[in-house]
Protein backbone atom coordinates (compact mmCIF):
# COMPACT_ATOMS: atom_id res chain seq x y z
CA UNK A 1 0.00 0.00 0.00
CA UNK A 2 2.54 2.61 1.08
CA UNK A 3 4.41 2.07 -2.43
CA UNK A 4 1.44 2.59 -4.24
CA UNK A 5 1.00 5.69 -2.24
CA UNK A 6 4.36 6.98 -3.00
CA UNK A 7 4.33 5.92 -6.45
CA UNK A 8 0.69 7.91 -6.76
CA UNK A 9 2.85 11.33 -5.03
CA UNK A 10 6.14 10.73 -7.58
CA UNK A 11 3.58 10.46 -10.87
CA UNK A 12 0.63 13.15 -9.46
CA UNK A 13 2.21 15.48 -6.30
CA UNK A 14 -0.56 18.19 -7.00
CA UNK A 15 -3.40 15.66 -7.49
CA UNK A 16 -2.19 13.57 -4.63
CA UNK A 17 -2.61 16.01 -2.05
CA UNK A 18 -5.27 18.82 -1.30
CA UNK A 19 -5.32 20.06 2.12
CA UNK A 20 -7.82 21.37 3.82
CA UNK A 21 -9.96 18.47 2.64
CA UNK A 22 -10.00 14.49 1.82
CA UNK A 23 -10.44 16.05 -1.73
CA UNK A 24 -7.10 15.04 -4.32
CA UNK A 25 -8.09 18.18 -5.98
CA UNK A 26 -6.55 21.36 -5.18
CA UNK A 27 -9.26 24.55 -4.54
CA UNK A 28 -10.39 25.53 -7.68
CA UNK A 29 -9.86 29.56 -7.89
CA UNK A 30 -13.21 31.07 -7.75
CA UNK A 31 -14.02 35.00 -8.37
CA UNK A 32 -12.34 35.79 -4.87
CA UNK A 33 -9.09 35.33 -6.58
CA UNK A 34 -10.08 35.80 -10.27
CA UNK A 35 -12.23 38.76 -9.89
CA UNK A 36 -11.63 40.26 -6.36
CA UNK A 37 -9.06 42.37 -5.39
CA UNK A 38 -6.50 41.13 -3.01
CA UNK A 39 -8.14 40.45 0.28
CA UNK A 40 -12.00 40.34 -0.44
CA UNK A 41 -14.20 37.83 -0.70
CA UNK A 42 -16.72 37.08 -3.72
CA UNK A 43 -20.23 37.23 -2.61
CA UNK A 44 -22.48 35.20 -4.46
CA UNK A 45 -25.85 36.63 -2.56
CA UNK A 46 -24.64 40.12 -3.79
CA UNK A 47 -22.35 39.22 -6.73
CA UNK A 48 -19.85 41.32 -5.28
CA UNK A 49 -16.42 41.76 -3.64
CA UNK A 50 -17.03 42.97 0.08
CA UNK A 51 -14.09 42.35 3.29
CA UNK A 52 -14.17 39.41 5.54
CA UNK A 53 -15.24 42.30 8.12
CA UNK A 54 -18.32 43.66 6.36
CA UNK A 55 -20.32 40.95 8.41
CA UNK A 56 -21.91 39.62 4.99
CA UNK A 57 -20.42 36.72 4.44
CA UNK A 58 -21.11 33.05 6.59
CA UNK A 59 -17.97 31.39 8.17
CA UNK A 60 -18.18 28.30 5.32
CA UNK A 61 -17.61 31.08 2.69
CA UNK A 62 -15.16 32.62 4.43
CA UNK A 63 -13.47 29.13 5.22
CA UNK A 64 -13.42 28.68 1.43
CA UNK A 65 -11.69 32.17 0.69
CA UNK A 66 -9.10 31.08 4.09
CA UNK A 67 -8.18 27.42 1.68
CA UNK A 68 -8.12 29.56 -1.36
CA UNK A 69 -5.97 32.26 -0.35
CA UNK A 70 -3.75 29.70 1.72
CA UNK A 71 -3.30 27.55 -1.66
CA UNK A 72 -2.24 30.76 -3.57
CA UNK A 73 0.36 31.13 -0.30
CA UNK A 74 -1.08 34.34 0.63
CA UNK A 75 -0.84 33.38 4.18
CA UNK A 76 -1.67 37.52 5.64
CA UNK A 77 -4.60 37.25 3.75
CA UNK A 78 -5.91 34.17 5.19
CA UNK A 79 -5.25 35.28 8.80
CA UNK A 80 -7.08 38.43 8.03
CA UNK A 81 -9.78 36.41 6.87
CA UNK A 82 -9.58 34.05 9.74
CA UNK A 83 -9.70 37.19 12.62
CA UNK A 84 -13.25 37.94 10.88
CA UNK A 85 -14.51 34.39 11.61
CA UNK A 86 -16.86 34.45 14.12
CA UNK A 87 -16.16 31.69 16.35
CA UNK A 88 -12.34 32.18 17.12
CA UNK A 89 -12.01 28.70 19.21
CA UNK A 90 -13.34 26.52 16.47
CA UNK A 91 -11.11 23.77 15.65
CA UNK A 92 -10.97 24.17 11.97
CA UNK A 93 -10.39 28.27 12.43
CA UNK A 94 -7.21 27.26 14.82
CA UNK A 95 -5.91 24.70 12.21
CA UNK A 96 -5.72 27.29 9.65
CA UNK A 97 -4.18 29.56 12.42
CA UNK A 98 -1.71 27.17 12.50
CA UNK A 99 -1.08 26.92 9.06
CA UNK A 100 -0.65 29.98 7.84
CA UNK A 101 1.15 31.47 10.65
CA UNK A 102 3.74 27.80 10.32
CA UNK A 103 3.64 28.83 6.47
CA UNK A 104 4.84 32.16 7.24
CA UNK A 105 7.90 31.52 8.73
CA UNK A 106 6.44 31.49 13.01
CA UNK A 107 6.47 28.06 13.17
CA UNK A 108 6.18 28.14 16.84
CA UNK A 109 2.60 29.94 16.71
CA UNK A 110 1.52 27.71 14.40
CA UNK A 111 2.18 24.67 16.65
CA UNK A 112 0.31 26.66 19.83
CA UNK A 113 -2.86 26.64 17.22
CA UNK A 114 -2.92 23.38 15.91
CA UNK A 115 -2.27 22.49 19.89
CA UNK A 116 -5.24 24.47 20.58
CA UNK A 117 -7.54 23.30 17.79
CA UNK A 118 -6.40 19.77 19.10
CA UNK A 119 -7.85 20.75 22.70
CA UNK A 120 -11.09 21.86 20.93
CA UNK A 121 -11.19 18.86 18.73
CA UNK A 122 -9.09 15.95 19.20
CA UNK A 123 -10.28 14.05 16.38
CA UNK A 124 -9.35 16.96 13.98
CA UNK A 125 -6.96 14.59 11.51
CA UNK A 126 -6.23 17.66 9.32
CA UNK A 127 -4.95 19.73 12.62
CA UNK A 128 -2.76 16.76 13.56
CA UNK A 129 -1.05 16.26 9.80
CA UNK A 130 -0.33 19.83 9.67
CA UNK A 131 1.15 19.45 12.77
CA UNK A 132 3.14 16.50 12.04
CA UNK A 133 4.20 18.10 8.87
CA UNK A 134 5.71 20.92 10.48
CA UNK A 135 7.83 18.36 13.12
CA UNK A 136 8.62 16.92 10.28
CA UNK A 137 10.42 19.80 9.24
CA UNK A 138 11.59 20.98 12.15
CA UNK A 139 13.33 17.04 12.69
CA UNK A 140 11.61 15.68 14.67
CA UNK A 141 10.55 12.41 13.49
CA UNK A 142 9.35 10.62 16.38
CA UNK A 143 7.17 13.08 17.25
CA UNK A 144 5.70 13.35 14.20
CA UNK A 145 4.61 9.46 14.18
CA UNK A 146 3.04 10.29 17.02
CA UNK A 147 0.66 12.26 15.35
CA UNK A 148 0.26 10.07 12.28
CA UNK A 149 -0.48 6.97 14.75
CA UNK A 150 -2.98 9.16 16.64
CA UNK A 151 -4.48 10.05 12.71
CA UNK A 152 -4.23 6.72 12.01
CA UNK A 153 -6.57 5.55 15.31
CA UNK A 154 -8.78 8.46 14.98
CA UNK A 155 -10.15 6.94 11.93
CA UNK A 156 -7.81 8.75 9.36
CA UNK A 157 -6.63 5.81 7.44
CA UNK A 158 -6.72 6.28 3.70
CA UNK A 159 -7.56 10.18 3.87
CA UNK A 160 -5.25 13.10 2.96
CA UNK A 161 -4.15 13.75 6.18
CA UNK A 162 -2.62 10.53 6.57
CA UNK A 163 -0.96 10.02 3.41
CA UNK A 164 0.69 13.87 3.27
CA UNK A 165 1.98 13.05 7.10
CA UNK A 166 3.33 9.34 6.01
CA UNK A 167 4.91 10.61 2.86
CA UNK A 168 6.32 13.82 4.98
CA UNK A 169 7.81 11.60 7.07
CA UNK A 170 9.02 8.78 4.67
CA UNK A 171 10.75 11.45 2.71
CA UNK A 172 11.17 14.53 4.77
CA UNK A 173 9.09 16.93 2.39
CA UNK A 174 6.35 18.83 3.59
CA UNK A 175 3.83 20.16 1.60
CA UNK A 176 2.52 23.91 0.71
CA UNK A 177 -0.65 23.04 0.47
Amino acid sequence: MRSLILATIALFPMAAFAAGSDDPAPPAPTSTTLVCEKGLIWDEKTKTCVAAESGQLDDDTMYGAVREYAYAGEYDTALTILAAMSDQSESRVLTYYGFAHRKSGNVELGMQFYEAALKADPDNILARSYMGQGLVAQGEYDMARVQLAEIQTRGGRSTWAELALMTAIDTGMTYNY
